[in-house]
């Protein structure tokens, strides 16, 4: 992948995701910019992770971003335009990104219910973890008070972001901070037991020590949604029923929505909601 390949790859992945994940909180122009500012930046800082597949004529027609944090291993996008899909370009974009994590002490993938994905990430050495969502319209009658040590910050918290997240996944979400901030999100810590990261009341990423810091994070972060809207949680996994819990007292609806794949060395995993662009 090159620099000017980023447009191009932004425009596939909005044709293979379109209709998964609805505009609930962002203009299209908003998506545009978020979605090629990840790309910008997973190119940047992961070069050997970034590949495209190109038509005969140069047309970009597939692409994978995967990234390394802490020696752990992440695929950020594996994307292939819908009329070139089942003819072997995502599976030689696959190789190329887990070639990129080869001697990795952990990966971690995290999948939509696609039969094709599924079976692409097990056949990869990945173990499947099932994994939840949640949305609806928080019953703001069931908002607790917010903890007091709650406070917002910016990147002045990225130590903190740091060692929790070391602790939690294995790997820093510290290197990814700008381009998530500087997409709308709001980053929410509790002293230094946690932090979650939010736009709008959707949750987006959480790590922390214990559970009690995790549900208080999870509902500041679910209260800063505006009352009546949709808000939703992309990534609860199996252990995490402190998230389950809180989704139901807010009276969310529950589904399933995909899984996360992982193997090798890495955090517990708990208490922790992943990202899906930087897991």
């Amino acid at each position: 992948m090159q620099p000017a390949d980023v447009k191009a790859v932004d425009l596939v992945a909005f044709e293979t995701f379109r209709g998964l994940f609805p505009l609930v909180d962002e203009s299209l122009e908003e998506r545009s910019r978020r979605a090629r500012g990840r790309i910008a930046h997973l190119l940047e800082t992961d070069p050997g992770g970034a590949w495209v597949a190109r038509r005969g004529d140069g047309r970009v027609i597939g692409a994978a971003l995967a990234l390394l944090r802490d020696d752990v291993w992440g695929l950020s996008l594996l994307v292939v335009e819908p009329t070139a899909q089942s003819g072997g370009v995502g599976r030689e974009l696959l190789a190329r990104a887990l070639d990129y994590g080869a001697g990795a002490r952990g990966g971690l993938i995290l999948s939509s219910t696609d039969a094709r994905a599924l079976r692409a990430y097990a056949r990869a050495g990945f173990s499947l973890r099932p994994m939840a969502g949640a949305a609806g319209i928080v019953d703001r009658r069931a908002i607790p008070p917010r903890h007091p040590d709650i406070e917002e910050h910016g990147l002045e918290a990225a130590p903190v972001v740091e060692w929790i997240s070391r602790a939690i996944r294995g790997a820093t979400y510290a290197r990814d901070l700008p381009p998530i901030l500087d997409s709308g999100y709001r980053l929410l810590t509790l002293a230094d037991r946690g932090f979650a990261l939010h736009k709008a009341g959707r949750v987006r990423v959480l790590a922390a020590l214990d559970e009690e810091t995790a549900r208080a994070l999870l509902w500041a972060g679910l209260a800063e949604g505006p009352p009546g809207a949709t808000v939703d949680l992309e990534h609860i996994g199996p252990g995490q029923d402190w998230a389950v819990e809180v989704a139901l007292e807010a009276r969310l609806d529950l589904s399933i929505t995909g899984a996360l794949f992982v193997r090798g060395e890495l955090g517990p995993l708990h208490p922790y909601l992943p990202s899906g662009a930087y897991l």
